[in-house]
């Protein structure tokens, strides 16, 4: 009696379809962690850029001297300051398409919902002008100037709230690996690799970019001196 290979390859041929369609393993062990992992990846970003916000802060209440420091520091946050957007969006888009452990979890406090645009917003523009006025240089000095320092102090106002709100909770979200537990990830890990590979990725990608426009600081510095 023949036997189809199409009966023998029929059942087999779904499940071989989607191992095919599932991310590699290598991928699936950097982004392991699900939502508890999500929290550590947000709060190790946030923990970074509260020390480099605050230097970026000494650098402008001195901002003529340090007008170079100011300069490559705002650079050099542009890669964290997108990771951080990123986590935090990551799990705006898996909570509100109903990804399970995410709606699990829960969502944000009401007040950080209603400030996640207003932060989001102002991040981009303040970060955006600023790097406008160091490509267009000192002859920019006007309404683009205007710009970076009106975003500046809306940015610097919500983001604030929004650090005060989750300050308390830091720690905690710092201190959460034990329960990310390998064994509810199908054995693939707790994913921290791919997060200390983030975290570490955005800082040198930050520096390597605020070293490449030191050239463009010059125009400024010449300005101002």
């Amino acid at each position: 009696m023949a036997v189809d290979d199409r009966t023998l390859a029929g059942p087999e041929a779904p499940a071989s379809r989607l191992a095919s369609a599932s991310p590699p393993a290598w991928r699936r062990h950097l982004t392991a962690g699900g939502p508890t992992g999500n929290e550590q990846l947000t709060a190790a970003t946030g923990a970074v850029l509260l020390v480099l916000l605050a230097a970026l802060g000494i650098t402008i209440l001195r901002i003529r001297p340090l007008l170079s420091e100011h300069m490559f520091l705002g650079l050099l946050l542009i890669p964290p300051v997108a990771l951080k957007m990123s986590s935090t969006g990551y799990r705006f888009v898996r909570y509100y398409t109903s990804n399970p452990t995410y709606r699990r979890k829960g969502p944000p406090e009401p007040l950080m919902r209603l400030l996640a645009p207003l932060v989001v917003i102002s991040t981009v523009v303040v970060f955006a002008s600023g790097v406008a006025l160091l490509l267009e240089g000192p002859s920019s000095r006007g309404s683009l100037l205007l710009i970076h320092k009106a975003s500046f102090f809306v940015w610097i106002a919500v983001t604030a709230i929004h650090v005060l709100g989750h300050l308390s909770d830091l720690p905690r979200a710092l201190t959460r690996r034990h329960e990310i537990q390998p064994a509810k990830l199908d054995g693939y890990g707790t994913g921290r690799a791919g997060r200390i590979l983030s975290l570490s990725g955005a800082l040198v990608a930050g520096v390597v970019i605020a070293i490449l426009y030191v050239p463009q600081f010059a125009p400024w510095l010449n300005a101002y001196h």
